[in-house]
């Protein structure tokens, strides 16, 4: 972990050489993502609620989907861009350093001005929490923490997906931003308000209706199942698949020559 941090401070100091171009970026980042917000107030401006969800309990889902994809392209930018490390012949490299793959993958590259997206989630987050009607117990305040760490990772999964394909084909496969971009895109609405069909495939394949649709559901009242509560830790075992078709795609790997 120290190793890892030491690695952070190298990449925030390097992206801060260039402080216009840093902000600038950032501030783009965040204007990119108050389109989809400006979506939701242009919808809720025309009817009370969506799904049964009214406006600040939406904002409260999309708050957190966009919080933990941000999180997650921050700190797992380099399984995102992980083709140039393969094409480049960069991974060849990797393969020789003492040190795990996925350790020094995950460290190759930190994307700050994802930072900017990061921003407007907390500030949606902030003006909807005490606008929800919802009485934020302890328990509440955990599941809403739950949603947020845990769908960061669902969402590194679904890059190390990316990445694995990317030992197999060299070049990135663009269906992969589907099920991040897309999903992510889509995750402005609760995810039941999509259809059952929808609803299963987020549930059993890609886990994010766990930690966004069915949390969502305790916080606002709709049941007190603690499965519920709990269905953000569940999540997580989409990462053992994810992480088994790293390795079996590292298994596979054949240098590229360059």
């Amino acid at each position: 972990m120290k190793l890892y941090f030491k690695y952070f401070s190298m990449h925030l100091r390097s992206q801060m050489q260039y402080k216009s171009q840093f902000f600038l970026s950032t501030l783009g980042q965040f204007l990119v993502a108050f389109g989809t917000f400006l979506g939701l107030q242009f919808l809720f401006d025309r009817f009370d609620n969506v799904g049964g969800f009214s406006y600040e309990e939406v904002l409260i889902g999309f708050a957190v989907m966009m919080m933990a994809f941000s999180t997650s392209e921050l700190i797992g930018r380099g399984f995102d861009r992980f083709p140039l490390l393969l094409g480049n012949g960069g991974f060849d490299r990797v393969l020789v350093r003492p040190r795990n793959e996925i350790f020094q993958v995950l460290a190759s590259q930190v994307e700050f001005t994802r930072l900017g997206r990061y921003v407007q989630a907390v500030a949606v987050l902030i003006f909807a929490l005490p606008r929800s009607g919802i009485d934020w117990t302890w328990d509440k305040i955990a599941v809403l923490c739950l949603m947020i760490l845990c769908g960061a990772l669902v969402f590194f999964g679904l890059f190390m997906v990316y990445a694995a394909f990317t030992f197999f084909t060299v070049q990135g496969l663009e269906f992969m931003n589907i099920l991040t971009d897309g999903t992510r895109e889509h995750g402005r609405l609760p995810f039941g308000v999509y259809g059952d069909g929808i609803l299963k495939f987020l549930t059993y394949v890609v886990p994010l209706a766990l930690i966004q649709y069915y949390p969502l559901l305790y916080l606002v009242g709709r049941t007190d199942e603690v499965r519920f509560a709990l269905a953000p830790l569940a999540s997580l075992v989409f990462l053992l698949p994810c992480w088994a078709f790293f390795r079996f795609g590292l298994r596979h790997y054949k240098s590229t020559g360059s």
